[in-house]
Order: structure tokens, then C-alpha cells, then sequence
């Protein structure tokens, strides 16, 4: 008989040769310290020595915090453990309405719109919209990619952070549009901080060139959402709340919870809890999320909280610039720039042996030549952590030859 089925064993040899193989690390917390095991696979974790943990998204430091427990605690017990049901059934509370009023307000939006995940947000309104033609930054993340590959007719990728190039390649677009006669409907699309390069895009003249062909702007503001402008992000430090059509975030980064969301104006909110095939669909989001993203958003728009967190990535940039390594970006994602693939992956091993959980990123999932570590502090991190984290990268830069 002949064999139909996949050969996954064979998958997994080819990744490996590739240098493409990932094991999940099981951790005890999460925080700004833990203790992570080897892949255990279907055994229980032995864990290691504790860690201080500079690779994180919960960039406020909130995944403990008593108040944001208390949160979810009370979410649970007045309200449930889970939605139940999809919120167009039963799953649908006064607790996902208090949060996306909170969400609308920070975004200076009408309304927002809760979804399971931040990958669900993308993919479901980019379907959703079913736009002929998405103009998608180069770097945008996956999720953005996919929700192109489900939901567009066709994708149109533009230079990073290049609004001449995305000018251009609109224009080019709309005189073949205009020499077919074809009526379009378009969409420009960009991350607002790059999450493996720590830059922001120039969302004003993105705004700008798309207001002249008369296209839709969506920023996905995973993660700038709790750190800029209020607690909205990029778009609100900019004030472009008005100028910006579809705006999502994540409640799973410096929200410190799980989940993602859409703001915008009343009808769209109303078609995509209508036509958002990952909002109809999936169950609501976990009341528990919701309270801890509520508290959260509390905490970082009310609080010193979003200060500490920059004032630890300006001593942590300062240090490793002054030891000669090349950081870029601009925000709370620090990229320590090596170039090499293995002298990076083999900075990431000596930093783990120094107690710092700091990896490497290399290809594919940045460009041949741009691997790297990628440094990301949050608001709880001691002076004294951040001290350690500085001595592990200059005796692991010298032991490895890259400094």
C-alpha cells in the first residue's frame, strides 16, 4: 500500500541540520528572575539554577504583581474561570466591556473589541476587511504576514520603515488601477515598534502617503501598548488616534495577561464581531485575562511604573554602547547587534552560563549577517540585576571574541 501520511521524524532531521530545531524550557515563574528546566518532553520539569531573565515582553513587570493577581482572582471567582462560550453565545461579560471601554478610552477610539489573541486579532480583521491589496512593511510579525496570506488578494511588501518606497509602490499601483479601471479597496499595514529590531515606524508619513491615495492604515501596537502615550502606544504619543483606522494591540506583553484587541470607530468594532472569523468562533477570552489586563492598563497609565522601565533601558543601553557593542533601536527592546550566527548563538550560550537568559536571534528569523541577542529589561529589574546583566555581557564578549 502506498504510504500517505508524513514523515515528521524526517522533518525534524532536516531542521536540526538547518540549526532550526527549538525545545520548549519549561520556567517555574515568570518574572525578572526564574529557574527554567530542559526540555522535559512528557516528564515533570527538574529545574536549574535561578536565572535573572532579560528576555521577556512583560516589560512592566506585572505578571506579579499582587494587585494584578487580586485582578484575576476576583475575575475568577465572581465571574468564572472561562467565558465558556464564544461571546456572540453566552461568553460575553460585563467585565470584556469594562475592559474594552478602557481599551477605547487609552486609544482615543469609539470602540474596542477583545480577542483571544494578539494573533488572532491580526489574522481575523485583516480577513475580515478582505482588502484587494495589503501594503505591508517588510519587518511586520508573522501574525500580520499570515493574516496577508488568508485574508488579502494580494500583498504589496514595502521597504522597512520607508514611506517613499511605500509611496512609490502605491503609486505604481494605482495607475495600473487606473489603466484597468478596477476599483480597489487598500490597506497599508506596519508594526509601530519592530519587535526584533526595537525601532518605530514613521507612523505620521505612513499616515501621510496613505491619505493620498486614499488607503486604510492599520498599526498593530503589540509592543508599545502600556508604555507610550497614555498607555495607548505609538499612536496616541504621536496623536494620530484620528488618523489611524484599525488599531490593535495585545494584553499579553507589558498588559501582563493574555489576549488581544482592535480599536476603532462603532462600525467597525460592529462588522468585525460579525465578520472576524477568530473572534466568532473562539471562545470568549478568560475572565481572569480580562481583570489582570484591566488592572494592568490601570497600573501603567496611573503609575510610575512605565518611567522605571525607561530609565532601566537607558543604563542597560549606555553600558553595553560603552563597551563597544552596537544596540539599535530606540525602545524597550534592545538589540545587541553580533552579525554572526554562531559568535551569537555562542554570546547567548556564555550569558546562560553567567545566569542571564538573554538568546540569540538568528536567521530566519533576521537577515543573514544581523544575528543578535535581543535585551529586553523590565520595570522590576534591580539595579543590581541590571549590573550583573552588564558584567555577563562584557566576560562573555571577550570569551567569545566580539568584543
Amino acid at each position: 500500500m502506498t504510504d500517505r501520511g508524513f514523515d515528521l521524524e524526517a522533518r525534524l532531521r532536516e531542521r536540526e541540520r538547518a540549526g532550526l530545531r527549538r525545545d520548549l524550557r519549561p520556567a517555574e515563574t515568570v518574572g525578572a528572575r526564574a529557574r527554567f528546566a530542559d526540555d522535559p518532553r512528557g516528564d515533570a520539569p527538574d529545574y536549574g539554577a535561578e536565572s535573572l531573565v532579560f528576555a521577556s515582553n512583560d516589560y512592566l513587570g506585572l505578571t506579579g504583581d499582587r494587585r494584578v493577581q487580586r485582578a484575576a482572582e476576583l475575575a475568577a471567582r465572581s465571574v468564572g474561570t472561562g467565558a465558556g462560550a464564544s461571546r456572540l453565545v453566552t461568553g460575553d461579560t460585563g467585565l470584556h466591556r469594562a475592559l474594552e471601554r478602557d481599551l477605547a478610552d487609552c486609544k482615543g477610539a469609539e470602540r474596542a473589541l477583545v480577542f483571544s489573541s494578539g494573533y488572532a486579532a491580526n489574522v481575523g480583521t485583516i480577513d475580515a476587511l478582505a482588502p484587494d491589496v495589503v501594503f505591508s512593511d517588510e519587518l511586520n510579525h508573522a501574525s500580520i504576514v499570515d493574516g496577508c496570506r488568508i485574508g488579502a488578494d494580494e500583498t504589496v511588501v514595502y521597504d522597512h520603515a520607508d514611506p517613499d518606497d511605500l509611496r512609490a509602490k502605491l503609486a505604481q499601483r494605482a495607475a495600473g488601477s487606473l489603466d484597468s479601471g478596477a476599483e480597489e479597496d487598500w490597506l497599508v499595514v506596519t508594526d509601530s515598534v519592530f519587535s526584533m529590531d526595537g525601532d518605530v515606524a514613521p507612523l505620521a508619513a505612513v499616515c501621510d502617503v496613505a491619505d493620498e491615495f486614499g488607503a486604510w492604515v492599520m498599526v498593530d501596537e503589540a509592543h508599545a501598548t502600556g508604555l507610550f502615550g497614555d498607555g495607548g502606544g505609538v499612536v496616541q504619543r504621536e496623536g494620530l488616534s484620528d488618523r489611524v483606522d484599525v488599531q490593535l494591540g495585545t494584553l499579553s506583553k507589558a498588559l501582563a495577561s493574555q489576549g488581544g484587541y482592535v480599536a476603532g470607530d462603532e462600525a467597525l468594532v460592529e462588522y468585525l464581531l460579525n465578520a472576524a472569523r477568530s473572534f466568532v468562533f473562539s471562545t470568549g477570552l478568560a475572565p481572569p485575562a480580562a481583570g489582570a489586563a484591566r488592572e494592568s492598563l490601570r497600573i501603567a497609565r496611573e503609575t510610575d511604573r512605565p518611567e522605571r522601565l525607561w530609565e532601566t533601558v537607558e543604563t542597560l543601553r549606555a553600558g553595553l554602547e560603552a563597551m563597544g557593542y552596537e544596540v539599535l533601536g530606540e525602545t524597550q527592546v534592545l538589540p545587541v547587534l553580533v552579525g554572526d550566527r554562531d559568535d551569537a548563538l555562542a554570546l547567548g550560550d556564555r550569558l546562560a552560563e553567567s545566569g542571564i537568559v538573554a538568546p540569540a536571534i538568528r536567521p530566519p528569523t533576521v537577515p543573514e549577517g544581523t544575528a543578535r541577542i535581543r535585551v529586553a529589561p523590565t520595570a522590576t529589574h534591580s539595579a543590581a540585576a541590571v549590573d550583573r546583566c552588564l558584567e555577563a555581557f562584557e566576560t562573555a564578549g571577550r570569551e567569545v571574541g566580539v568584543l
